[in-house]
């Protein structure tokens, strides 16, 4: 493969692979589609499994953001901004996986893949921002939101872009982003969200 569509589809493929169903079936037999929250994310397979699982599965992910970013992108062009278009194509893939359903995580291990190979600097304040909030509140859900809605400024003053739509994209992903946490949004405001570090119910091998 070598026109950019070509590299676009490798993105998605890669980007829709499902790492956390794939660990659920492999390691207990399970849909993690009907446990705990019912997201094919890092989170809830952290939450059904434990983080022996859930670190390298939210690792891999991260590495599907991260590979088209270093490795698709640049066999067609050095711009900065196909590179971005590739890695949020993997986003994109992840959370609509033609493999489960059209039915995905919430991206965020993969925009940080994305980021991570873009805008360095930005991710690692992102990051920081990240673990404050979690650690103050124990919602892994509101630091991924916040972390979000920090990073088009945190690009803008640490990382500014090469090309100006760069800078619009990145609101583009980070809107998609707390969007795909809107469910988590409302169990914010109601008092139901679930706090991290409380494990699910385990479930045995079927």
């Amino acid at each position: 493969m070598s026109s950019a569509p070509a590299w676009l589809v490798a993105s998605y493929l890669l980007g829709a692979v499902p790492t956390s169903y794939i660990a659920g079936r492999l390691l207990r037999g399970i849909d993690l589609r009907e446990h705990g929250s019912k997201n094919l994310g890092a989170t809830n397979l952290y939450r059904v499994l434990g983080w022996r699982v859930a670190v390298p599965v939210g690792l891999f992910d991260m590495a599907k953001g991260l590979i088209p970013v270093l490795l698709f992108a640049p066999r067609v062009s050095s711009s900065q901004t196909f590179a971005l278009v590739c890695g949020l194509t993997a986003m994109v893939g992840h959370v609509f996986s033609v493999f489960v359903g059209f039915k995905g995580g919430k991206g965020v291990a993969t925009a940080a893949g994305v980021m991570l190979g873009l805008t360095p600097a930005a991710l690692l304040i992102a990051l920081v921002v990240w673990i404050v909030v979690v650690a103050l509140t124990g919602y892994v859900s509101l630091g991924s939101i916040v972390a979000a809605a920090l990073f088009p400024v945190l690009v803008r003053l640490v990382d500014p872009p090469e090309q100006p739509e760069i800078l619009w994209l990145d609101i583009a992903a980070a809107a998609g982003i707390i969007w795909l946490h809107r469910a988590n949004i409302a169990r914010l405001l109601r008092g139901t969200e679930n706090r991290f570090g409380r494990r699910a119910a385990p479930h045995p091998r079927p």
